[in-house]
């Protein structure tokens, strides 16, 4: 990809008027630092900057720089891009972070205050966490309230082992079917959970809170993260669908790399999906 090519968007969204509808924003695309691991939070900033994404997603793991408001401050002042997300720390791999499952949500809560960001994204308990589980719906309501931030619920999917299907998660994989106040779609999650994202999407509604755009194949039992439009998900017509609604929320781009052949490859890849998103984001 030449300099040329590379053409930063404003970090401020643009306001376009829609005929009657009178001004409204376009909808801000974010860049998640699950894309550029195996590095780390510092990159994915300046990736996010050279490539003109308008937000980074800050996914808390066992690095110590994605766990420190002070650090994270520091390069939203030195790159001059806000965090608009910050994931829990609530996967399989980063069950030692923070602590008991409620600490994680309330530290999570008051980081995302700290950074100024707007909401958090994590994902329902897994089944062997049953007291987590039995009250969390209520739970992520409550701190929610408590802290004044968004608590989105992400969508998982079904495991499956030697054919046969395993609950992985309490009280479900598919958020929608609960009292959530917002939701975090994800499509590559859809994808492997036979999903279709447009019903989804228009089913959630006005509860949709942030939405993690990729793509998935649908032949896989686990989550691909592919390049959107490179999967059988309805990722185009989701987008455009959402252009039409009063969608508010964030667009963050959740794109596995690792199979990147170099740090080029990685970033086309990155760039393809932001021009994907903007393209059938318009307003």
């Amino acid at each position: 990809m030449t300099d040329s090519q590379l053409n930063p968007a404003s970090a401020e969204p643009a306001i376009v008027t829609t005929g009657t509808e009178g001004l409204r924003p376009q909808i801000p695309v974010a860049l998640s630092t699950s894309c550029l691991f195996p590095l780390g939070v510092h990159e994915t900033f300046s990736t996010a900057v050279d490539l003109g994404y308008d937000s980074v997603e800050v996914m808390i793991t066992h690095t110590a720089l994605s766990q420190e408001p002070y650090d994270l401050l520091n390069l939203v002042q030195e790159y001059q891009i806000p965090i608009s997300a910050i994931h829990a720390p609530t996967l399989l791999l980063t069950q030692q972070v923070w602590g008991r499952a409620w600490n994680k949500m309330q530290m999570a809560a008051k980081m995302t205050k700290a950074v100024g960001a707007d909401v958090i994204v994590a994902h329902p308990p897994f089944r062997w966490q049953k007291t987590y589980a039995k009250n969390f719906v209520a739970g992520v309501r409550e701190i929610s309230e408590h802290e004044g931030v968004k608590i989105a619920v992400e969508n998982m999917y079904p495991w499956s082992f030697k054919g046969k299907a395993i609950e992985m998660y309490a009280p479900h994989w598919e958020p929608s079917r609960f009292d959530y106040d917002w939701i975090t779609w994800d499509f590559s999650h859809a994808a492997a959970a036979n999903d279709d994202s447009l019903e989804a999407v228009k089913r959630i509604g006005s509860r949709l809170g942030h939405l993690h755009l990729t793509d998935g194949s649908g032949d896989k039992l686990m989550d691909e993260h592919l390049v959107p439009g490179h999967g059988s998900q309805p990722v185009a017509e989701t987008l455009q669908y959402l252009a039409t609604t009063d969608f508010a929320g964030v667009v963050c781009a959740e794109v596995s790399t690792r199979k990147a052949k170099g740090a080029a490859e990685r970033d086309e890849w990155l760039y393809e999906t932001l021009q994907f998103a903007r393209t059938h984001l318009a307003r």
